[in-house]
C-alpha cells in the first residue's frame, strides 16, 4: 500500500515538473499585406502556407504585421485553436493593418489586452507619430498560461519604414509602455522593427544602461540560432543581407532554449517577404 502510494505521489510531482518546464512556443510573422500587386506571390498563394507553418512549428503565441481583416479572418479560419486580439491600425478596429496577437487558447488564457498608437497621442486613435510615413500600434495582451499557471504579457508592433525619429522615438515609447503596463511581470515582445541591430531603434531598445531595456531572445538563447540572420527577401530568391529586422525581445525571467528563422519554400515560394522568427520561452 505504501509503495503504491509513492509510486502515486512520485507520478504526481513528475507532472507538475513536466508541466512548470514547459516551453512556450512564440513567433513573429510578417505576412505582408494582401495586394493583387505582388501576383503570383499575392496572398491568396500563400495564406496556406502561412497557416502551415505556425500549425507545424507548434506555435502557442504568435505576433502578426501587416495583416489586413480579411487576412485575420483568412488565419482565423485556418487556425481553429486559435483567436486574436487587436485591431486595424487605422480605427483600432478593422480598418488598416493589424499588428495583432494569435494565441492557442488550449494553452493559453486572455486576461487583457488593448492597443495604443505609436505617436505623441498614443492613446488616440489613427494618430501617426513624428516622422513616419503611416500609421503604426502596438497591441499588448496579458496571459495566464494554462499549463504552468503563469502570468505574462505580450507586445506586438511594426516600426515604421521611414522616418528615423518615429522609429526612435517608437522604440522609447515602447519601453517606457511595457514597464507601464506589464511592470514587473514578464513580458515578450515581438515585432518587425524596421532596423537592424546596428540601427539606432534596437540600440535603444537593448541598452545596457536603460534599466527598461529588453534584450534580445536570439542572444539568450541555449542552442545556436538556427537558419538564416536576415529576414527579409521582399520575395527575392533569398534574404537581403544578414541582418534582422525582426526580433523576439524579452524582459524578466525567462530562459530561452531555441530561436530560428524559418526559411521554407514551396515551389521556390516564399509565405511571406519576410521569414517568420520563433523562439522556444521558459518562464522560470
Amino acid at each position: 500500500m505504501k509503495k503504491g502510494f509513492l509510486f502515486f505521489f512520485t507520478f504526481i510531482i513528475s507532472i507538475q515538473i513536466l508541466h512548470a518546464q514547459t516551453p512556450l512556443r512564440v513567433m513573429t510573422f510578417n505576412i505582408r499585406l494582401n495586394t493583387s500587386s505582388d501576383s503570383l506571390n499575392a496572398w491568396p498563394y500563400r495564406k496556406d502556407n502561412v497557416a502551415s507553418q505556425i500549425l507545424f512549428h507548434k506555435i502557442e503565441l504568435l505576433g502578426v504585421q501587416e495583416a489586413l481583416h480579411d487576412q485575420m479572418i483568412d488565419l482565423q479560419q485556418r487556425l481553429p485553436q486559435f483567436k486574436y486580439t487587436g485591431g486595424g491600425r487605422d480605427d483600432g478596429k478593422t480598418k488598416g493593418e493589424y499588428s495583432a496577437i494569435f494565441y492557442d487558447t488550449t494553452k493559453l488564457q486572455l486576461l487583457g489586452s488593448s492597443m495604443f498608437w505609436l505617436s505623441e497621442t498614443s492613446t488616440v486613435p489613427g494618430s501617426k507619430g513624428w516622422d513616419a510615413a503611416i500609421t503604426r500600434i502596438v497591441t499588448w495582451a496579458k496571459f495566464k498560461d494554462k499549463r504552468t499557471k503563469k502570468i505574462f504579457f505580450a507586445f506586438n508592433t511594426h516600426f515604421d519604414h521611414m522616418g528615423k525619429i518615429a522609429r526612435r522615438e517608437s522604440a522609447k515609447l515602447v519601453l517606457q509602455k511595457v514597464k507601464e503596463i506589464a511592470g514587473s511581470i514578464p513580458a515578450v515582445i515581438t515585432g518587425d522593427f524596421n532596423a537592424e541591430p546596428a540601427d539606432e531603434p534596437i540600440q535603444v531598445i537593448v541598452d545596457k544602461n536603460n534599466p527598461l531595456r529588453l534584450t534580445d531572445s536570439k542572444d539568450l538563447s541555449q542552442a545556436p540560432h538556427y537558419g538564416p540572420t536576415g529576414t527579409f527577401t521582399g520575395f527575392q530568391t533569398k534574404e537581403r543581407n544578414d541582418q534582422p529586422i525582426d526580433y523576439i525581445f524579452v524582459k524578466g525571467n525567462w530562459k530561452v532554449l531555441t530561436h530560428a528563422t524559418i526559411s521554407q519554400t514551396w515551389g521556390g515560394r516564399f509565405a511571406s517577404d519576410h521569414f517568420a522568427v520563433m523562439a522556444e520561452l521558459l518562464l522560470r
